[in-house]
C-alpha cells in the first residue's frame, strides 16, 4: 500500500524546511504584507511556525475536536487580516482563496523537497497520494476544494508560473531579518539559527535566494550536499520517538486553554 501524508508527515525532518516556507510565503505580497502589517516576529519569532505546525499535525493526526479547534483559533486570527487596496498597499485578506492556496503550495513543495533530499525519491503512487492528502491542510479552512491542482502535474504547472513572478520585497526582506536573525525567544532558537539559515539558503529558488539577500557561494553549496547527504545517513537511523518528537509535541499542546497563538 502507498504511503501518504499521515505516514511522512510526522517526520521531524521536514521542520529543516519552515524556514524556506515561510520565505517563500511572505515573497507573495498578499501574503507578506499581511503579515508584516499583523504579526510580530521581531518578539515572538517562533509564534508563526508554532501555530503552523499545530495546525497542520492537528489536521492530519488530530480528532474531530483537535481540528474544530485550531479551525477556529486560525480563523479567529486571520479575521483582522485585511486591507483594500490603496496607494500603499494592493490589498489583501487571509480568507483569499489565492493566497490560501499559495500557504499550502509552500508547505507541500517544501515538504516533498526535503523528504526527498534526505529519503530519496518517493514512487509514483506514494507521491500521489500524499499529493491527495495535502489539499486537506487547505480545505479544513476555506480553500474550496477544486482550488487545489487536478495532480502532480498540474501542481508543478502552477508552482512554476507563481514562483517566477515572485520578488521579495522591502517588507518580505524585513519579516525574513526579524525571523532568522531573532532577538528574542528561547536561548536554543537563537543558537540554531545559523544552522536554519544555511538550510533555508539552500532549500531556496536560486532568484529569491538572492531576493532576500543570502549569500551563496559554489562552496556553500557544496557544503550544503554534503550536509544533506550526511543527515539522509543519519536521520533515518533514529528511533521513530525522537523523529515523530514534534508531531507528539505540539498536538500535546492542544488541550483546553494550551492552544498557541497564531502569528
Amino acid at each position: 500500500m502507498a504511503r501518504g501524508l499521515a505516514d511522512i508527515g510526522a517526520e521531524g525532518v521536514l521542520l529543516a524546511g519552515a524556514g524556506r516556507a515561510i520565505l517563500l510565503q511572505i515573497a507573495d505580497p498578499r501574503v507578506g504584507h499581511g503579515v508584516a502589517d499583523h504579526s510580530d516576529f521581531a518578539h515572538r519569532p517562533q509564534d508563526r511556525l508554532r501555530a503552523t505546525l499545530t495546525y497542520v499535525y492537528a489536521v492530519v493526526y488530530g480528532t474531530e475536536e483537535q481540528v474544530a479547534a485550531v479551525r477556529r483559533a486560525v480563523n479567529r486570527a486571520h479575521a483582522p487580516v485585511r486591507r483594500n487596496a490603496d496607494e500603499a498597499s494592493a490589498g489583501y485578506n487571509a480568507f483569499d482563496a489565492d493566497s490560501q492556496l499559495w500557504v499550502v503550495a509552500t508547505l507541500y513543495d517544501t515538504a516533498v523537497t526535503v523528504y526527498q533530499q534526505v529519503h530519496g525519491p518517493l514512487d509514483d503512487e506514494t507521491a500521489d497520494r500524499m499529493y491527495a492528502d495535502y489539499a486537506r491542510i487547505g480545505t479544513a479552512l476555506q480553500l474550496p476544494p477544486d482550488k487545489w491542482p487536478a495532480d502532480r502535474a498540474a501542481f508543478a504547472a502552477y508552482w512554476d508560473a507563481h514562483v517566477a513572478t515572485l520578488q521579495p520585497d522591502d517588507k518580505a526582506r524585513k519579516i525574513a531579518q526579524d525571523l532568522l536573525y531573532p532577538a528574542a525567544g528561547p536561548a536554543m532558537m537563537r543558537l540554531a539559527m545559523p544552522l536554519a539559515r544555511f538550510l533555508t539558503a539552500g532549500l531556496l529558488p536560486e532568484h529569491l535566494r538572492e531576493g532576500f539577500g543570502f549569500d551563496w557561494s559554489p562552496s556553500q553549496a557544496r557544503r550544503y550536499g554534503q550536509t544533506m547527504r550526511i543527515v539522509g545517513r543519519v536521520y533515518p537511523r533514529l528511533p521513530q520517538r525522537v523523529r515523530h518528537w514534534p508531531k507528539d509535541y505540539y498536538l500535546g499542546q492542544l488541550k483546553p486553554g494550551r492552544m498557541p497563538h497564531h502569528a
